[in-house]
């Protein structure tokens, strides 16, 4: 036991004091804590640049309807010719030219917009849509509809996802953010089995190619020397993982009291669509409360212990695999004939992802998430729906169940695999080790 602790050791510090591993610890934080911060950025400042839009109306249909707002002020020219409206544009007098020409079907459907710098998104569509509400306008009085009984009609439904539980409590739900996020956590969770398997498995072929290896297992069995690196790069992946959440943590803090967000409730436990917003002006700005409701509606503690959970063993499953891997192969090149059978699950699961986001309660979602293969992934966009506890169980069980059959079939190829050379074995030669 003690010479597995050591190879735990080396393989843990060798890995952790490499530059990329540090570089991608501080940056992982930066880029999760950016989907937070970007979104409650653009509500706050958006688009507050001031503009000057000069309207060329040569079919007179639109002499009222364009209002000057905040950001925007519309100056009719009247007199004055579209070329001569582009010169001003050019010398600065306006920032825009909107230029709406006459029709010979009194029904104006197009405009020119001409402008020395690029036409943000939001004017665009402000334009279209003035345009468009006074061309429906006129058409609906000439058919002799009376265009304010048609808006009286118009509503908007506001739905409200409520999610039920056996005991009768009840949980507010945002789908379209549930599915954002049970994507991300499963590509997650994939990236991070691939990455840190792919460590175990390159590190045993490089030992094996630097015959280091025969001077290795005289001192120490190959299961030991295989379940150290296993364990070892698990501690570095945790290790990572630990130290993003920290990190993230204290961006989410540090901004929240830069802009004045304050959080009377832990993150997780209420459902509510704000929380306190004080000390700035944006006390009402709906785009905030919204954002924020959404963020405290995820059950966090929840998703982040089930990630914990599913990755160190979906890690460990397939590490023992790729370990057994690296064992067979004297370099990473010849590794491809034996890594593509063992990320199929993987692959299949990470694909079929997209379809059980929309359906997480389906037998297509729960199958695959007890299947120990691709539960790792499929469980992780399930979470954030809301998986029964006994599934979860269930999943984790079979799951700790398969590792532990995995490390006895992983061990018997390993201590043969480690110590050939020369000669890529075949299929039907590896399952004669396992009769060893």
């Amino acid at each position: 036991m003690n010479k597995i602790g050591l190879i735990i050791r080396r393989e843990y510090f060798t890995r952790v004091k490499k530059r990329s591993f540090i570089i991608m610890t501080f940056l992982g934080p930066l880029l999760i804590a950016a989907i937070y911060i970007i979104p409650i950025l653009l509500a706050l400042h958006g688009d507050n640049e001031k503009r000057t839009i000069a309207v060329v109306d040569q079919s007179h249909w639109f002499e009222r309807q364009f209002v000057s707002t905040e950001n925007q002020t519309f100056i009719r020219l009247d007199d004055i010719s579209i070329d001569s409206t582009k010169k001003l544009v050019q010398q600065g007098f306006f920032d825009i030219a909107l230029y709406i020409p006459e029709t010979q079907l009194n029904i104006p459907s197009s405009a020119v917009v001409y402008s020395m710098k690029q036409v943000p998104l939001s004017v665009e569509e402000h334009i279209k849509d003035v345009m468009k509400n006074e061309v429906q306008v006129q058409k609906l009085i000439a058919s002799g509809v009376d265009p304010e009984i048609l808006e009286s009609i118009k509503t908007h439904i506001d739905l409200t996802v409520i999610r039920m539980d056996e005991e009768g409590g009840e949980k507010e739900t945002f789908t379209e953010v549930q599915f954002i996020l049970g994507m991300v956590l499963a590509v997650l969770i994939y990236m991070f089995i691939m990455l840190f398997g792919g460590q175990v498995m390159q590190g045993v072929a490089e030992e094996k190619s630097s015959r280091i290896i025969e001077v290795i297992v005289s001192s120490v069995k190959p299961f030991q020397l295989m379940m150290g690196k296993i364990i070892g790069v698990s501690l570095v992946a945790l290790t990572q993982f630990v130290m993003w959440i920290l990190l993230t943590g204290v961006i989410f803090v540090g901004f929240s009291a830069a802009v004045g967000i304050s959080h009377p409730e832990a993150i997780g436990q209420g459902t509510v669509m704000a929380q306190e917003i004080s000390n700035t002006n944006i006390m009402d700005n709906e785009a905030i409360q919204d954002i924020l409701g959404i963020v405290h509606s995820i059950d966090f503690p929840i998703i982040i212990i089930s990630f914990i959970v599913f990755f160190l063993l979906g890690y460990l499953l397939y590490a023992t695999m790729f370990a057994a891997i690296g064992s067979l192969v004297d370099n990473n090149t010849d590794s491809q004939q034996f890594t593509l059978p063992v990320t199929v699950p993987l692959i299949i699961a990470i694909i079929s992802a997209v379809y059980i986001v929309n359906d997480p309660d389906g037998s297509l979602a729960v199958w695959m998430s007890m299947i120990p293969f691709t539960s790792p992934v499929v469980m992780m966009v399930r979470i954030p729906f809301g998986v029964p506890i006994w599934q979860v169980v269930v999943s984790a069980l079979l799951l700790a169940i398969t590792f532990i059959g995995m490390t006895w079939v992983a061990a018997k190829i390993y201590r043969t695999g480690i110590l050939m050379y020369g000669k890529k074995p075949t299929y039907k030669e590896i399952f004669k080790w396992l009769k060893y």
